[in-house]
């Protein structure tokens, strides 16, 4: 099924667990250059490899590979504190320490063009006829949830109205759960996949997840960050 379009994968949150997210890529997966990975968000902060993530995906990018990037909250503080020190403070109580030590940086405006570009050129939300790919999830009480940006980086706890995806799966992540609830996700409406990588000290956390669409099933690899 769909062999001419190759593999599609989504990632759950990574946050700077770039260790754990090459070896998801290359053990578990298998990437190759006919597959598609859609990240959704969380690449930075907390973990100890934030440069590392983005490296990473920068670099299979560069070789022919197909990576697309949804933004995630961690993604938006990092931008939001490039013109607000309250801002700034935010994201460092967050995780954005972690990110800038990564960087062997101060601040922001120490940071190369090449990752501010990637930061801002991260996508909300990736709609088709199959799916919706969004970091945190949709507010179904709007008029136009795809107009909706603060939710889809934010909101959580949310009702899905079905009505609204009109058969597709929503897929995303930003609340974290134990893997063996993700595991036992049926495949029907709405899929969370992150496994809270970076919580590998939490009882159930400690995984990156990947979602292998067509396939219908959930690749792991277990934090060696």
């Amino acid at each position: 099924m769909h062999a001419d379009l190759g593999r599609l994968f989504f990632i759950g949150d990574i946050h700077g667990c770039g260790e754990t997210f090459r070896k998801l890529l290359t053990e578990e997966i298998g990437i190759g250059k006919n597959d598609r990975v859609i990240c959704i968000g969380d690449y930075i902060d907390r973990g100890p490899d934030s440069k590392g993530v983005v490296d990473l995906i920068l670099d299979l990018r560069k070789k022919g590979f197909r990576i697309d990037t949804l933004r995630g909250n961690h993604e938006q503080m990092l931008l939001d504190s490039e013109n607000s020190m309250e801002d700034f403070s935010l994201w460092l109580m967050n995780g954005g320490e972690d990110t800038l030590k990564s960087f062997e940086v101060e601040s922001i405006d120490e940071l190369e063009p090449v990752y501010i570009d990637f930061f801002r050129q991260t996508k909300f939300f990736i709609l088709t006829d199959e799916f919706i790919a969004v970091h945190a999830g949709l507010n179904f009480n709007s008029d136009d949830p795809l107009g909706d940006k603060n939710a889809m980086l934010w909101i959580r706890g949310y009702d899905v109205d079905r009505s609204l995806l009109e058969g597709r799966l929503l897929i995303h992540g930003h609340t974290p759960m134990e893997g063996r609830i993700i595991r036992s996700q049926d495949f029907t409406n709405v899929i969370n996949i992150d496994g809270g990588c970076v919580y590998k000290h939490y009882d159930g956390m400690g995984s990156l997840f990947a979602f292998d669409f067509y396939g219908r099933k959930f690749l792991e690899a277990c934090n060696i960050d």
